[in-house]
């Protein structure tokens, strides 16, 4: 039996066992902690039935993977390229082709397409991004799930949750939602402002921790003022929700233990930066981090305090607004931005002014068509590398099960050609492995991150500890008119397009734009759509053709396309958040219109 890890982008990062005589077979490893003896459909399923790339291609023609790569090669030999990768699968020797682009003096990206704007906000109070351990999700007494699909995004949590007292806050009445004893159907964009009233009640009703805060966040009655600024009658009539439920929703979380599950959904705007700080500065007037069952999960820093041998100093672009047109080579690995970076139709523009356009990847998709250089890669079965969790600080060695005469792994593509350029500084493959898990502690046949402590925070924020929180004290918003919600403003602000919300959560059986995917659009009936009729969405930056399903879990404001659904991204707009370096999908509304 050899024991492995799930490399599919999801926080659960679970363990597999397989013996090699039966695979593509594979049994969850119920020793690893977050696997809880199951597997998604995703492994049992749909990795083996996508349709994967087998042949090295050159200008549409097969050849060797030796020629392959002296194309490569030579592609690389000019003075503007760039390497763009993609997160459709995690471990940590994909990285190893920063090495290769430092070499050669080439440009990388900075930012991202998923959580950035979420963990600037925390930076900005704890000073330090720590991963909740799910043992303390288990001790909680109170889980208030905030933008997040558990069920879809992080199935593995479900034990946690049996139990306790729920709180769900999310646009969507999600799978979890039916299950909550409060369930606020908020309108999307509106999070910061629910954080902002709660910790504004809290205060007025002498439930915060006072004890706690003298230590820890002294500065509270200041944040108490810049909840004042806030007009309460306003943001409840705009968002829809009844004081009452606000005033339930305070006494089910004052003086308890109370964790908050914290889904990207809350931050995929220009202020999700603001949403995180304030969510993180209402637990903070709790005194929930550095306690027993209690805390704010949300995505956390998997490589916190590792050294990493792949980071590099060199020219970095914007990932999520990349100008591919700026560039001679373009080198995609393990991604497919011409259907998953915002604003689709930008980017097959410039994607098809690049000379010389590389794809390095597992599967067949709209980018790997627009290529010239298709280079297949191996999956995560094939080859042996690390496997980091955004959600907890299990290391787990990712080991080959098979031998496959398919692809290239990462290291190998980058060994060959340093070699190719007359590098010789490349390390073996087994060092980089050994560097990652010698930083490790061994505890209960698994390795821990570094990082890894039982109550984050416990000893204080920032980096070393010690540190009080920063209460959030300033809040901008471009695209809603927020001169009614605040006593103060800002600064001058434009109305945003009309239409409906665009929310685009994960779907069951996908991940990104692999896998089963679809064109469906979710509306409310009220919307007056029929069933199965073809309709098309227009934003500011593009439009597509959908399918129409009703469902009443949809507020009549909004519509759900899921993330990885054909075409979304023809109506998400080309811009960075306020902080983060990190991509808006939903920072828009959409028209729709019969066909």
């Amino acid at each position: 039996m050899v024991r492995t890890a799930c490399g599919l982008d999801c926080p659960d990062a679970c363990g597999i066992v397989s013996n090699r005589s039966i695979f593509p077979k594979v049994l969850a490893d119920k020793r690893h902690p977050t696997s809880n003896g199951a597997l998604c459909s995703l492994i049992n399923h749909h990795i083996h039935t996508q349709d994967r790339i087998v042949k090295p291609m050159v200008d549409g023609e097969e050849v060797s993977m030796e020629e392959a790569l002296d194309a490569v090669a030579n592609a690389l030999n000019v003075d503007k390229k760039l390497l763009w990768r993609g997160s459709g699968n995690f471990g940590v020797m994909q990285e190893v082709t920063n090495l290769l682009f430092k070499a050669i003096g080439g440009v990388t990206t900075k930012g991202t397409l998923c959580d950035g704007s979420g963990d600037a906000g925390i930076l900005a109070g704890r000073g330090v991004n720590r991963i909740l351990p799910p043992s303390q999700i288990a001790e909680s007494e109170v889980i208030v799930v905030w933008g997040k699909n558990v069920t879809v995004t992080a199935s593995h949590l479900m034990p946690y949750i049996e139990g306790k007292r729920l709180i769900v806050i999310d646009p969507i009445k999600t799978e979890i939602a039916k299950r909550a004893d409060i369930f606020l159907q908020i309108k999307p964009r509106m999070d910061f402002y629910l954080a902002i009233l709660l910790a504004r009640f809290i205060i007025m009703q002498n439930h915060e921790d006072r004890d706690y805060l003298e230590e820890w966040g002294s500065d509270y009655e200041d944040f108490y003022d810049f909840t004042r600024e806030f007009r309460i009658k306003p943001i409840l009539e705009h968002i829809g929700v009844d004081l009452n439920i606000l005033g339930d929703i305070v006494e089910l979380i004052r003086d308890r233990r109370v964790v908050f599950l914290v889904g990207n959904g809350v931050q995929k705007y220009s202020i999700g930066n603001f949403v995180l700080h304030a969510i993180d500065s209402l637990a903070t007037l709790l005194g929930l981090f550095g306690r027993e069952g209690s805390g704010v999960a949300f995505i956390g820093n998997s490589k916190l305090g590792i050294k990493n041998p792949f980071n590099i100093d060199i020219k970095k672009v914007q990932k999520a607004t990349t100008n591919f047109g700026d560039f001679e080579t373009v080198l995609i690995q393990g991604g497919n931005p011409a259907e998953s970076m915002p604003s689709s139709n930008r980017v097959r523009e410039e994607l098809s002014k690049v000379k010389n356009l590389i794809y390095f990847g597992l599967y067949k998709n709209e980018t790997s068509k627009m290529a010239n250089i298709i280079i297949p890669a191996k999956n995560f079965f094939e080859k042996n590398d690390i496997r980091f969790s955004y959600s907890s600080y299990i290391v787990s060695p990712m080991r080959k099960i098979i031998d496959s005469e398919v692809g290239i792994s990462e290291y190998d593509f980058t060994k060959y050609l340093m070699e190719k350029f007359n590098f010789t500084n490349l390390k073996d493959e087994n060092y980089y492995i050994d560097y990652f898990l010698n930083q490790c502690r061994e505890a209960n046949n698994h390795f821990l991150s570094p990082a890894y402590q039982e109550f984050p925070y416990k000893d204080g924020f920032g980096e070393d500890g010690g540190d009080e929180f920063e209460f959030i004290d300033d809040f901008y918003d471009d695209f809603e008119k927020i001169k009614k919600f605040q006593r103060i403003t800002k600064r001058r602000i434009e109305e945003p397009n009309s239409g409906y919300f665009l929310i685009t959560p994960k779907a069951k059986n996908a991940l990104n734009t692999q896998f089963k995917r679809d064109n469906k659009i979710y509306l409310n009936p009220k919307a007056g759509f029929i069933d199965g009729e073809e309709i098309l969405a227009t934003s500011l930056y593009g439009e597509h053709k959908f399918t129409v399903k009703n469902s009443d879990i949809v507020r009549e404001d909004s519509t759900l396309i899921y993330a990885n659904c054909i075409g979304v991204n023809h109506l998400t707009p080309p811009i960075i958040s306020e902080e983060g370096d990190s991509a808006c999908y939903q920072e828009v509304k959409i028209v729709l219109k019969k066909l």
